[in-house]
């Protein structure tokens, strides 16, 4: 009996080590973080150093040319942003597929600016700001919260209400922006967004959101309607589809930005609030590098010198241009005050 416990516990043994000297164990050796413009080798290892039959390498799905267990990324060609890493590994009689991710940062710092107070206007302090738009003389607006949610022309000068109509009490109205005579409003989390006449505001028709989760800022930049979602990507949508067919992800030297929230296109670049931190960030449309950041947390305090503000809500949110002109306008939500201001470069 003794025996043959003994021959039993001696072949489980054996069996035991040849099962494990079956098993691989690979990992993806690799920076994890990268600027802009470097270039990072990527290399599949197996933790014994067995020998496998054939590697491939894929970026975002894409492959890419190796050679042998490794291969080199030009963080170039990828842009700033997350970007996953992926090698199928061939081996004896098997394949197996191992996942990881690089972080590409901008190689530039983003220029700082501080601003000046141009003008002053009068600014209805219920509405609760999502969207601006500077159009033909005249500021069109959004503003949000369920119930709440409006599409207005205003007069710039007086803030006087022009023309309005409600958006039904089931949605919470966000950004807005005007493209070939129609106005696009956005939703906040129902996924879905509405296209107006912009002499009538009468509605035509609406559309879902094909990949974002929810709907923020809306610009457009003549082409395409561009869309913030609250993370740090912005999409951009065709016009005619109404699908978001691109996405950039918005980075500066360090990290990502995220909570974008309005938008507008300003001589190229798009200007989006940082929900919550009273700032404007500029990015670069082409590879969602933040150029510049404006600091404009004194501009609060200046609104609050004649007006007590909800902390965390009633927060600097409404970025409108007159290209004519060359004039920026900005305001809060249920801000009293319409400032248009001048960006000025720190030294």
């Amino acid at each position: 009996m003794k025996k043959s416990t003994f021959f039993i516990s001696f072949f489980s043994f054996l069996f035991l080590i040849t099962s494990c000297s079956d098993v691989y164990k690979f990992t993806l050796e690799h920076k994890k973080q990268a600027t802009l413009n470097e270039n990072i080798k990527v290399t599949l290892k197996e933790k014994e150093d067995k020998p496998v039959t054939k590697v491939q390498f894929f970026v975002n799905g894409k492959e890419i040319t190796s050679t042998g267990n490794s291969t080199s990324i030009a963080t170039k060609e990828l842009g700033v942003g997350k970007h996953q890493i992926s090698a199928l590994v061939f081996y004896p009689e098997k394949t197996k597929k191992e996942n990881s991710f690089i972080e590409v940062l901008a190689d530039k710092a983003p220029v700082v600016y501080d601003f000046k107070i141009v003008n002053e206007y009068p600014h209805d302090k219920k509405a609760y700001t999502q969207g601006l738009e500077y159009y033909n003389g005249f500021l069109y607006e959004t503003t949000g919260r369920r119930g709440q949610s409006t599409l207005r022309k205003v007069d710039i000068k007086t803030g006087k209400v022009l023309q309005k109509i409600d958006l039904d009490k089931k949605y919470f109205g966000e950004g807005m922006t005007i493209f070939k005579n129609k106005i696009y409003w956005l939703t906040w989390q129902a996924k879905k967004g509405f296209v107006y006449n912009l002499d009538t505001f009468e509605q035509e028709k609406e559309f879902a959101y094909n990949k974002s989760k929810e709907g923020w800022g809306f610009t457009n930049n003549g082409k395409d309607l561009i869309k913030s979602d609250g993370t740090h990507k912005i999409w951009f949508l065709n016009p005619e589809t109404l699908k978001e067919e691109k996405s950039i992800q918005v980075y500066t030297n360090k990290y990502a930005i995220k909570d974008l929230n309005e938008l507008e296109l300003i001589n190229g670049k798009i200007y989006a609030n940082k929900y919550q931190q009273n700032a404007i960030v500029i990015i670069d449309p082409a590879t969602g590098i933040v150029d510049g950041i404006a600091n404009l947390k004194s501009l609060k305090k200046e609104m609050e010198k004649t007006q007590k503000l909800v902390p965390q809500d009633e927060v600097l949110n409404g970025i409108a241009f007159d290209t004519e002109n060359n004039r920026l306008f900005v305001t809060g939500k249920n801000w009293s005050k319409l400032f248009e201001i001048e960006l000025i470069k720190k030294q």
